[in-house]
């Protein structure tokens, strides 16, 4: 009996949801975009697999780069191309500016109180222009440089994922790395480590940073934001209340957009390359790591210093070994997934000093 009663409850209560859909989607002016068929009150929680940036770029392959998801009952939109994060975030930008409500953030942001997850507003845009001003700017940079330099002496920096997968691709393409460290003994010397006043020297070093942000994006789905009203992308119906996710990690890897996209190749930003002037500072969005428009990640400035940094310095100051005879080729690149995009095995080597002893006297 109770079988029985599981049974018809099931029925009915799947029953009622298809119809409550259906009658909610009925009211749209337009289609919503095409996208997996949701399970009823999960939604599309099932599809999203252990690495959701690469369970949407799947998707995004057979659905379109404009793609609709449900997680439960919250509509989730999509871009998986440039051109339709283009469309998000700089010509519907203002109407994306929010972020969705979410329990951990309240508490951990002492109820929305941060920057990075404050809802769009007046508090939010004083904010914002606080860190833009008084701690980002570039001005503000070149006076805190010591104490960067400090931090750095220290081993501490946020960065230390996106370093550790440069120094993986070097290891892993030796021709490039002898370039780089070419290009490091030419502008520096071998008598002192570099600096940050070198840093626009290093033409092919930040060639290799791009490509790092392009292959291995920290943040390879962007932070959600929320639509604050309903609008039309590319001639689909978005209504009020989506959370969007931008596919950072699959729109730097579009066929569509990049030769060979799986290939290590920096060259692709110099002169004479696919993308020379193509930048990772949120107004090209073929490869958008810090993200774009008005939640663009407000220390952009200081984390491309501090990784630019970072890795001129270690593969100025050192060569490096692989342990226990592993080949470079051998090394292990598959991704894990968290808060950031980190290795899935953690990057061991055994570092050889390549510069003279009086150089690390502080």
């Amino acid at each position: 009996m109770t079988l029985t009663l599981i049974l018809y409850t099931s029925i009915f209560g799947f029953l009622l949801y298809s119809l409550l859909n259906h009658l909610l989607l009925r009211r749209y002016p337009k289609p919503l975009p095409p996208g997996p068929k949701p399970w009823p009150i999960i939604g599309n929680l099932p599809n999203m697999g252990q690495k959701p940036h690469q369970s949407i770029a799947a998707m995004a392959r057979v659905y379109g780069p404009l793609m609709h998801l449900k997680m439960g009952f919250v509509h989730v939109v999509v871009a998986a191309s440039a051109g339709v994060a283009e469309q998000f975030l700089k010509v519907h930008d203002a109407k994306f500016s929010s972020r969705p409500p979410n329990s951990g953030a309240k508490y951990l942001a002492y109820n929305y109180q941060d920057l990075v997850f404050a809802p769009y507003g007046p508090r939010w845009r004083m904010l914002r222009k606080i860190c833009a001003v008084h701690l980002f700017s570039a001005k503000a940079l070149d006076e805190f440089r010591h104490v960067r330099q400090n931090l750095f002496s220290a081993g501490t920096d946020t960065s230390s994922s996106t370093v550790e997968w440069a120094i993986a691709e070097l290891l892993r393409h030796p021709e490039i790395l002898a370039r780089a460290q070419e290009e490091l003994d030419l502008v520096v010397g071998k008598d002192r480590l570099v600096a940050e006043a070198d840093l626009p020297q290093l033409t092919f070093l930040q060639a290799i940073i791009k490509e790092i942000f392009r292959l291995h994006p920290s943040t390879p789905l962007s932070l959600p934001r929320m639509a604050s009203e309903n609008c039309e992308i590319n001639g689909y119906f978005i209504p009020k209340g989506s959370t969007l996710l931008v596919n950072v990690w699959a729109i730097a890897r579009d066929p569509n957009v990049w030769a060979d996209p799986l290939e290590f190749r920096p060259e692709r930003f110099l002169p004479g390359g696919e993308k020379p002037n193509v930048d990772v500072r949120g107004n090209d969005f073929e490869v958008i790591p810090f993200g774009a428009g008005r939640r663009i990640c407000a220390g952009l400035s200081l984390g491309l210093r501090m990784v630019q940094l970072m890795t001129a310095t270690l593969i100025h100051a050192f060569d490096f070994e692989l342990p226990n005879g592993i080949s470079a080729r051998e090394l292990d690149m598959e991704e894990g997934y968290g808060l950031t995009l980190q290795r899935a095995a953690p990057l061991v080597v055994h570092p050889r000093r390549r510069l003279g002893p009086h150089v690390f006297k502080f």
